[in-house]
């Protein structure tokens, strides 16, 4: 029993898949996990709650009220309870509600509620799905942090054959089942991550800084978070949020904040993933008035900021993992290289401004992984949260031979 333990949220939509959903339900209940089923209205033309209820043991939700009796079925609830909420099927209709917050049912409001990693399996036909609209709504799931498990290719309810099909039971289990084993793997670690640019005052008004978005750094916090680390998270100023509770939040603004920080936090840490875009350098002074346009040209003299990847190699001892980070605009492999080895880095993540897709601001990433033998690991562009799923792989290597 695999699941055992396990609180489930299945939520069903109106597809012929549907079917689908109760051989589900019943694997999910073999496993041992406990599955509330809530279901969209027109999801109950394809498949019947009385199947689903006996299939879970519970009462299947569909709407918002109980009937005749003014009941209310709370959506809040649902997702505090979940410990996983899957999708299947996941209808055009509905991922698009869902990418774009459309609460008129009980199933996105539980979404929208919910706190738990969410698993999306879609079923429609293939012009359907190859839209791009729903092409667009996946890819903003995906953004969210949610896992999409990509449908299968053949017959089509439709008659035409393509990419639509709901992935099979047996295969959306083993997905799950996954899931939870990566959540024991770091169990009892702690791990820094930095995130985010830093902000260097020229006055009250005015800084330095770079166009990092902070999306990267947060990725792999909540990676390792739902993994089982317990994560300190150390930010510049990001307009994100955190979901995990395994991750405690620690906000600054300049490089010597986050310097501070990193130092106060890392000894005490099993690793730590330096994914902050610092600032290079800060004024040399700050002005404590705002300056005022004159007709002469304003002098800034910039100083270095203090390195923290290299203090902390510094201090790192053997059973610690330091990973940095390289954003490159030319001679990438050499200069990644040469950082991996000043910093007494384990690894480094290489990413490129050259590479379409890759950088800051954007939800995807295409990294290169050099190591302390220069073994070089090299990765399509995919979104974000797949790629700190690379980045946590190769920490679970690491610790694993520690």
């Amino acid at each position: 029993m695999r699941l055992k333990g396990k609180n489930i949220v299945l939520g069903i939509t109106g597809s012929i898949a549907a079917y689908k959903a109760a051989y589900l339900l019943r694997q999910f209940v073999k496993e041992g996990a406990e599955v509330q089923v809530v279901i969209t209205p027109s999801g109950k033309e394809f498949i019947t709650p009385v199947t689903l209820s006996a299939l879970s043991g519970k009462p299947v939700i569909s709407e918002f009220f109980g009937a005749n009796d003014g009941t209310w079925n709370s959506h809040v609830d649902l997702g505090l309870w979940a410990d996983l909420m899957v999708i299947a099927p996941a209808t055009a209709s509905t991922i698009g509600k869902m990418a774009n917050g459309i609460a008129d049912n009980m199933l996105v409001t539980t979404y929208l509620s919910a706190r738990c990693p969410v698993f999306v399996a879609p079923a429609m036909d293939l012009d359907m799905f190859n839209h791009p609209s729903t092409q667009k709504n996946l890819k903003i799931l995906q953004s969210y942090g949610n896992y999409i498990i990509e449908p299968g290719e053949g017959e089509l309810a439709s008659g035409l054959q393509g990419k639509g099909r709901m992935e099979e039971p047996e295969k959306i289990v083993e997905v799950i089942v996954a899931h939870f084993d990566r959540k024991k793997k770091l169990l009892n670690k702690t791990f820094l991550v930095t995130a985010g640019p830093t902000y260097e005052k020229i006055d009250p008004v005015r800084f330095i800084s770079n166009y990092s978005s902070g999306k990267m750094g947060f990725a792999i916090a909540e990676e390792l978070a739902e993994r089982g680390a317990k994560v300190k998270l150390i930010s510049g100023p990001v307009n994100l949020s955190t979901v995990h509770n395994n991750i405690e939040l620690i906000k600054v603004e300049s490089a010597e904040e986050m310097f501070m920080a990193s130092l106060g936090t890392f000894p005490d840490c099993d690793g730590a993933i330096m994914a902050a875009a610092v600032s290079d350098f800060a004024p040399e002074t700050k002005k404590f008035q705002k300056t005022k346009r004159g007709k002469s040209n304003w002098e800034i003299t910039l100083v270095p900021t203090k390195d923290i990847a290299a203090e902390l190699g510094s201090l790192k001892t053997q059973s610690q993992i330091l990973v940095g980070f390289a954003l490159e605009t030319n001679n990438e492999i050499e200069n990644a290289k040469a950082k991996l080895k000043k910093k007494n880095l384990n690894f480094i993540v290489l990413n490129s401004l050259n590479s379409p897709g890759a950088g800051f601001n954007v939800d995807t990433n295409r990294i290169t992984i050099i190591d302390k033998n220069n073994n070089l690991q090299e990765f399509k562009l995919k979104p974000k949260k797949e790629v700190a799923c690379d980045i946590v792989d190769k920490i679970e290597t690491m610790i694993s031979v520690s």
